[in-house]
């Protein structure tokens, strides 16, 4: 055998042998796939490594969260004109989403979904907090598989089985623990601080013009509100429902409970205002409203519930009604690290603030 010969043979071995030829695991095929079994109990083969994703209807802000936004090839409820800083997640991608193919539509008593347009985008998998039929129904018309996940309840073990499983089907376990982790340590540290606060002690509060199926005001009320629970306040609501949420009462209620604070979903302050020029009367009757202490805060919820702003907005109220165990807390600094942790944009407070939606006091006569 001629040298020159020997030479290319040796030369293409080496080649193989350190491009990762053979039976080598790590250099595993893309077609190679698991399966998972989604929250539904649905047994679901995905791709071993999930690199372009469609999500629907609460995921796409729990894969933000998970830092998977650069994964998405098609959105849903999204609008880059139009999104508001209070869908924080979306808001905080719009320029990384901008000109995305819109794959369905997730606003309110009108979600839907697209199957040709998800087709088009090539996704390795759909993600979605639908039911086992819807599921299934947008797996057989476009033949990729779904994984559902719950939709999840603010601050309970529901959303962090969402963010595991999305962890585990996109690669990401380690942020979705780091994730979890993070909301459980805010939450300890609210409990914590108004642990040993005597009930006789709290201020009554509260929660006012709550965004439901659109603003409200001061009649549209939060009731076991997931932001008061989390620093235990003295919620004035408390008995008037079993079921935790948003509902519409008679305003006069309102009188009878007599609130030391109110805190205005940023959203429905205007219309407080504006039923304050029509009814000075009522408002005189109001503790709050004549010691000044109306607030507002952002929403939190839009398309679904946010769990930053929340999050932000428990730390607020509690500065408020305790100032003595929230003294060492600067709000805007552990705002900008809430903001920063879950969007990456620590000055998100600003894009609040321009919005209409900051944090402050409210004049409403």
């Amino acid at each position: 055998m001629k040298k020159s010969t020997v030479f290319i043979l040796i030369f293409a071995l080496l080649i193989c042998i350190f491009a990762g030829c053979g039976n080598n695991e790590t250099n595993k095929p893309s077609s190679e796939t698991r399966t998972i079994t989604d929250s539904l109990g649905r047994e679901v083969e995905i791709p071993s490594t999930v690199e372009r994703i469609v999500p629907l209807a609460n995921t796409p802000r729990m894969i933000t969260y998970l830092g998977l936004a650069d994964k998405v090839v098609g959105i849903s409820g999204f609008d880059e004109k139009t999104v508001s800083p209070l869908q924080a997640y979306a808001y905080a991608n719009k320029d990384l989403w901008a000109g995305l193919p819109v794959v369905g539509t997730d606003a309110s008593g009108a979600t839907d979904y697209y199957p040709e347009e998800i087709i088009n985008v090539h996704p390795d998998v759909i993600l979605c907090t639908y039911t086992k039929e819807l599921a299934d129904e947008i797996q057989t018309k476009t033949g990729i598989p779904v994984v559902a996940v719950p939709m999840g309840t603010l601050f309970e073990k529901d959303y962090e089985e969402a963010l595991r499983l999305l962890g585990d089907v996109c690669g990401v376990k380690d942020r979705a623990e780091e994730v979890i982790s993070y909301i459980n340590d805010c939450l300890k540290d609210l409990k914590t601080r108004t642990a040993d606060v005597p009930d006789a002690e709290k201020p009554t509060v509260l929660g006012a013009a709550a965004t439901f199926k659109g603003a409200h005001g001061i009649e549209g009320v939060y009731t076991k509100y997931a932001v008061f629970t989390a620093i235990a306040a003295n919620d004035v609501t408390e008995g008037i429902s079993d079921k935790g949420g948003a509902l519409l009462i008679d305003k006069e209620k309102i009188i009878g409970w007599n609130p030391q604070f109110i805190f205005l979903d940023s959203g429905g302050v205007n219309l407080v205002k504006k039923d304050y020029a029509e009814n000075p009367d009522f408002y005189a009757h109001l503790t709050a409203v004549e010691s000044g202490k109306v607030y507002q805060y952002p929403s939190s919820t839009h398309y679904y519930s946010n769990v930053e702003i929340p999050l932000v907005n428990s730390y607020y109220v509690a500065s408020l009604i305790y100032p003595e165990q929230f003294k060492d807390v600067v709000f805007k600094e552990k705002a900008g690290e809430i903001f920063k942790f879950f969007l990456g944009d620590g000055d998100y407070l600003s894009k609040l603030e321009a919005a209409g939606a900051g944090y402050g006091k409210v004049t409403i006569r």
